[in-house]
């Protein structure tokens, strides 16, 4: 053996791996069943909390209901407006409409004034028209029990979620709602009374990524938007679920389980730390890890070159995903990443019924520019309008886009037309001011024309419709002289450069 390993030196390297291996992979093997187990019972009593929570909120959420209910047909009955105000007022709100957390139980007319109210004392002044809970219903016969975002109350300047319901007339046209306003501090004392550890995590979101209530509290959570946080989706697309994933708001891992709230538009979820879960299971460990430690650390080092290998990796087909959808020249996301961002804002818009804005802008006299300037400065005009429209276009959700060669595109999600003027003008204007000299243009300088157009989903006849739109009024655009900003024919006039 020793003149056999004298001879081969290499065969006792390798020995010495083999054993390791084995080694570690009997330590890992049992300890991973071990993990395994502890992160099973740690997502079974997640699952429970979240069905006591779900079951607590669905059954007063049901109350509230039918107190909606009971006030909707007392509002639609004509004989109540005979009664005294005192009678009326007790028909039309029961005790659950003075429960703890119900901060105000209202009816309001089709102007959105009030009414009714559940409290003595006088209405409360001034239209709620513009509220979510009011024009939602004034919009929709059909959206039932709506629950709006969290907002500042007016009456308390609390955070308050409105529960509303439609209240019609005899011959079926909006007559106002039933409003009930919730405090969100219900959803935080729902929350209270559960303990998922010092780094864990319980939380109540909208289905649409709004933040409700979060234990831990933060002051900056109740409204804050989660939908673009990448663990977000696998709560949306499913009824229920658990999976392991990094927090948005804190960036400690943790072990969400959550279910959807049976007739709302809530989602619970409880997350505790991953690493409150495992710190019993690694106590244990460390004692079998020091056992395996002195033979396996070898075996140890080589997984780490490999894991620093694989992770340099990873970087790198991030950086090739990154490049793939990048335009080169001007930094502004590609085509096919237009496309791709263009399918998803349909979809969510068609969800979320808000409407969906596209701006088509080409520079006006480019190939001039380039016959006269040279294809170089032609590059660094193009590369200056698109960082003139990323300056204008500044929400994090909207998307500029390079479409090709001298025509940019830019996609505004839950942005109505006069919105998207006003970006599409900004934009105008932004390029009129960098002053690029343009001898060809009957201006002086480099200018832009832009389409725009908007549609609700499915409007237009899907996202291609709608971007098609934006292209034909840019040919309007072009046609009335350039320069310009033109809307879809039923819009106001074209906006032109003074």
């Amino acid at each position: 053996m020793a003149s056999a390993l004298s001879s081969h030196p290499m065969v006792a390297g390798v020995a010495g791996t083999v054993v390791a291996v084995l080694m570690a992979s009997l330590s890992i093997v049992t300890l991973y069943q071990g993990r395994q187990g502890v992160l099973d019972h740690a997502h079974e009593t997640s699952a429970n909390l979240v069905a006591i929570i779900s079951s607590d909120l669905a059954r007063n959420v049901e109350i509230y209901s039918l107190s909606l209910n009971a006030m909707v047909e007392g509002a639609q009955n004509p004989a109540m407006r005979e009664l005294p105000p005192a009678l009326r007022r007790q028909i039309l709100f029961d005790r659950a409409t003075s429960a703890a957390y119900i901060t105000g139980a209202y009816v309001l007319d089709a102007r959105g004034l009030v009414t009714e109210v559940s409290k003595d004392g006088p209405l409360p002044a001034g239209s709620f028209a513009d509220r979510e809970y009011f024009y939602a219903q004034q919009r929709s016969a059909s959206v039932g029990l709506f629950f709006s975002h969290p907002f500042a109350s007016r009456l308390r300047g609390i955070p308050t979620i409105g529960l509303s319901r439609r209240v019609n007339a005899p011959d079926g046209s909006f007559a106002g709602i039933a409003l009930l306003a919730l405090n969100v501090a219900y959803f935080h004392s729902l929350l209270d009374k559960l303990n998922v550890g010092a780094e864990g995590s319980i939380f109540i979101v909208n289905e649409d990524g709004t933040m409700i209530a979060r234990k831990p509290f933060r002051d900056d959570l109740p409204g804050r938007s989660v939908a673009g946080s990448p663990t977000f989706p696998r709560m949306a697309n499913a009824m229920s679920g658990s999976y392991s994933a990094v927090s948005p708001v804190d960036g400690v891992r943790r072990l969400y389980t959550f279910s959807r709230v049976p007739g709302t538009p809530f989602i619970v979820g409880v997350a505790p730390a991953e690493e409150d879960v495992l710190e019993p299971w690694r106590e244990r460990s460390r004692i079998i890890g020091a056992l395996t430690l002195l033979s396996g650390l070898s075996f140890v080092a080589v997984s780490w070159l490999l894991a620093l290998s694989l992770r340099e990796r990873a970087r790198a087909q991030e950086e090739l995903v990154r490049l793939a959808g990048t335009d080169a020249l001007t930094g502004l996301p590609n085509r096919r990443a237009f496309d791709e961002r263009m399918d998803d804002e349909w979809r969510r818009g068609r969800r979320a019924g808000t409407p969906l804005s596209v701006l088509f802008i080409d520079v006006d006299y480019f190939k001039p520019y380039n016959d006269t300037y040279g294809h170089a400065l032609g590059d660094d005009a193009l590369a200056t309008v698109a960082h003139s429209i990323a300056t204008a276009v500044r929400r994090p959700g909207d998307v500029p886009a390079r479409y090709g060669g001298e025509e940019f595109v830019v996609l505004l999600p839950d942005t109505p037309q006069e919105g998207a003027l006003h970006i599409a003008e900004a934009i105008r204007q932004h390029v009129q001011a960098c002053a690029i000299p343009h001898r060809a243009s009957a201006s002086g300088k480099v200018t832009v024309s832009i389409g725009c157009a908007t549609a609700s989903p499915p409007g237009l006849g899907g996202p291609y419709g709608l971007l098609g739109a934006a292209d034909q009024q840019l040919y309007k655009a072009k046609a009335a002289g350039r320069d310009c900003v033109r809307p879809l024919a039923h819009a106001a006039a074209p906006v032109v450069a003074s």
